[in-house]
């Protein structure tokens, strides 16, 4: 009895698995069939795509689609033992009920067919496990077809173009309400008054790895004979910009 217990749990939880592994990905080519978010890294938009679609419909059918599945299946013990496809038609039908509940005839329509592949995928691992056959293959073959799809979309993307001191200086301007907004946004510096205040501000860059950059903002003020300096360092990479360093103290006229 225990046997049959965890023979019924593994089916199940296999068929959810194939089946969702599937529609995942069938559903991030579909929605990308017109073009890719992004040129570059089309591989892994792919695999991002695929586990948001593969947390929603898996869950549904983990929960929803198990229940139902099992609950048929004891009615089809019962009374019409015979008919695999009439269990996989009554399936198809309780598929439909996450979009008539939202109304919605598209995730009715998709909910039907998610339903139906889970029910041939589940009668067909069930006819495997009675002839002794192993199952091995519906676990690698969703894999295998997931990293074969990722791999051909991410060596077809074209390469990235380089991270260049420029861009860093971009990225590193390209927010608003910071103390740096009144810097030049490009490699170079700005000379002016302000006030009683002859101002020097000026944007400069290191590159201390590949692509990886230090963009630093200095100014320089002067008032008769006082001289100061103000100086604000960021590392910037092509994913991400973090504080690296702060000097001196701010202008008096910017406070």
């Amino acid at each position: 009895m225990e046997t049959d217990k965890e023979s019924l749990l593994l089916r199940k939880l296999t068929a959810t698995f194939v089946t969702t592994t599937f529609l995942s990905i069938l559903f991030v080519l579909v929605s990308f069939s017109g073009g890719f978010e992004f040129e570059y890294n089309r591989g892994n938009q792919f695999i991002g795509w695929f586990f948001v679609y593969a947390m929603y419909i898996g869950l549904i059918i983990l929960i929803y689609g198990n229940v139902v599945s099992m609950s048929i299946e004891y009615l089809q013990r019962k009374s019409f033992p015979q008919y695999d496809w009439l269990y996989v038609l009554i399936l198809g039908f309780f598929g439909m009920g996450n979009g008539v509940l939202f109304q919605d005839e598209t995730a009715a329509i998709y909910g039907m067919i998610a339903a139906i592949i889970y029910g041939v995928f589940d009668k067909w691992i069930y006819k495997r496990n009675k002839t002794g056959k192993r199952i091995k293959l519906f676990l690698v073959i969703p894999i295998a077809l997931l990293i074969l799809c990722w791999g051909y979309l991410e060596l077809t993307s074209p390469p990235m173009p380089p991270f260049t001191k420029e861009d860093a200086v971009s990225y590193a301007t390209s927010g608003e309400g910071s103390v740096i907004d009144e810097f030049p946004n490009t490699i170079g510096q700005w000379d002016g008054a302000i006030g009683n205040h002859q101002v020097i501000r000026e944007t400069s860059v290191e590159e201390i790895g590949k692509e990886i950059y230090i963009v630093t903002f200095t100014e320089h003020w002067k008032k008769g004979m006082e001289t100061e300096t103000w100086k604000l360092s960021y590392k910037v990479d092509r994913q991400s910009i973090t504080l690296s360093s702060s000097e001196g103290d701010m202008p008096p006229y910017d406070k």
